[in-house]
């Protein structure tokens, strides 16, 4: 049994690629009905975002697994092989693993440390259990993987830095009005960069936008996303008194603020902070205005070198997660060596368990004249004996599980405690490898005996 994800991202296609391999929430039951049904797919979990299209699965053989991964794909999306095999990348077992702890993480992340893929990777495995497409593994391994992205935002400081130019806008306003409550916003332009400074804004609380624009439509399509006020630009510098932060991105090749301008505001402003962002190459607002009292001016340059700062303070605690990040896959190998003792544990549990209430019902036979209290303190001890005598037992078979000789340890087990008739006869031989209806055939491999490998394929080798 092995663990593989195939899928395509940022890094490996443009968003023209990606775009065309979106599933759509709506059928995605349907898809991963499909996906369950492809040859050698024992588990399957499928993660759709605007930045990657990921398909984990199960498998019960590596050999052939990629050319079946994108025989799906190809069938799914109903698009020739040759236009999207270039773009996908392959991991197995211990890259596979890896690759969903530094995605549930935010290091796989365009913008290192965001937590919106931790909710995405947790609604996609949520809808496959669901679906009832996750088993044992994926059960075990997902739930650790989300807890893992929980744990790397909890005990680090990786999301708490801005690393993009709009949000260092805003942190930097926060520096000097602490809030945004009953704040106005000014815009001068309408392009993207300031829609998405705004939108931080309006989402930290800001209270009203105004959006001037040389073109008055442009104003008042970006103004309705904000319920704000459009105007043209002259009204928007007759306005600027009334304002507390400002932010300027237009195409205008020279200055459209000058220091006259914005000193004849500012005395009809009774002190208040003017907090300014310029975020317009060419500059829009005059850097001579920075001088003016109480008048606080960034321009992009300041912003991106708040920006990469914060970078690096992500890329050093990205460290520490990648520190953790092993120490999970280290405990969930160990889950797995555990797997194959199971059915040996569980069939001694239910042997002694026999035994113990074909020896109670012996003596009670024996002895008629006890009564109902008697029985329940005689039935509790013994079956403390019974539990006390297996408790090191079993505990010991779990560490030497884990050791090289793990697979000698649990044969010796078996047949010290006489257990081979017991699990033939119950099925606990199989249990572990069944999986929806499904059991591997050919070299399939009890979980235990998974081998790790660190090779991943190549495109070439789907």
């Amino acid at each position: 049994m092995h663990i593989v994800v195939v899928g395509l991202n940022y890094r490996t296609a443009p968003v023209e690629v990606r775009e065309r391999f979106t599933f759509d929430q709506s059928e995605l039951p349907k898809a991963l009905s499909q996906l369950m049904l492809t040859k050698s797919v024992m588990e399957g979990v499928i993660v759709a975002t605007c930045n990657r299209t990921e398909i984990y699965v199960v498998v019960d053989r590596l050999h052939m697994c990629g050319y079946f991964i994108r025989s799906f794909v190809e069938q799914w999306f109903d698009i020739p092989r040759e236009e999207f095999t270039k773009h996908l990348y392959i991991y197995e077992d211990e890259q596979a693993i890896s690759h969903l702890f530094r995605v549930t993480c935010g290091l796989d992340s365009m913008v290192i440390g965001e937590t919106q893929i931790l909710g995405q990777v947790r609604s996609a495995f949520l809808q496959s259990q669901e679906e009832k497409a996750t088993g044992t593994w994926f059960n075990m391994l997902f739930k650790q993987a989300v807890t893992l992205g929980k744990r790397a935002h909890s005990e680090t400081s990786i999301g708490e830095s801005a690393v993009s130019v709009s949000y260092a806008a805003v942190e930097l306003g926060k520096r000097i009005f602490g809030m945004f409550n009953d704040k106005k916003v000014l815009i001068l332009g309408a392009g993207k960069m300031s829609e998405l400074t705004v939108k931080h804004l309006y989402a930290n609380g800001a209270e009203e936008v105004i959006v001037a624009n040389r073109t008055l439509a442009r104003a008042e399509e970006l103004a309705s996303k904000f319920q704000g006020t459009p105007c043209t630009m002259e009204q928007a510098i007759a306005r600027l008194h009334e304002v507390d932060i400002l932010i300027s991105s237009t195409g205008a090749k020279d200055y459209v603020l000058t220091p006259a301008q914005v000193s004849e505001s500012m005395k009809k402003r009774q002190s208040r902070p003017l907090f300014m962002i310029d975020i317009a190459v060419p500059r829009d607002i005059d850097p001579a205005i920075a001088e003016i009292s109480n008048v606080f001016l960034y321009d992009i340059d300041d912003l991106e070198g708040i920006v990469e700062s914060n970078l690096e303070m992500r890329r050093a605690e990205a460290a520490k997660i990648e520190v953790m990040i092993e120490e999970e896959k280290t405990a969930f190998y160990q889950w797995l060596k555990t797997l194959g003792i199971r059915p040996a544990i569980r069939a001694l549990q239910e042997k002694s368990t026999a035994i113990h209430e074909e020896t109670l019902e012996s003596l009670f036979n024996k002895l008629p004249e006890l009564n109902d209290h008697q029985r329940k303190v005689i039935r509790r001890l013994t079956k403390s004996i019974v539990n006390q005598m297996m408790h090191d037992p079993i505990n010991r078979l779990k560490e030497m599980a884990g050791g090289k000789e793990g697979n000698e340890a649990l044969e010796f087990f078996t047949h010290i405690f006489a257990l081979e008739e017991d699990m033939n006869a119950s099925g606990h031989g199989s249990s572990v490898m069944e999986k929806s209806g499904k059991v591997p055939q050919g070299n399939s491999k009890n979980p235990s005996d998974m081998k790790l490998s660190k090779v991943s394929l190549t495109p070439a080798s789907l």
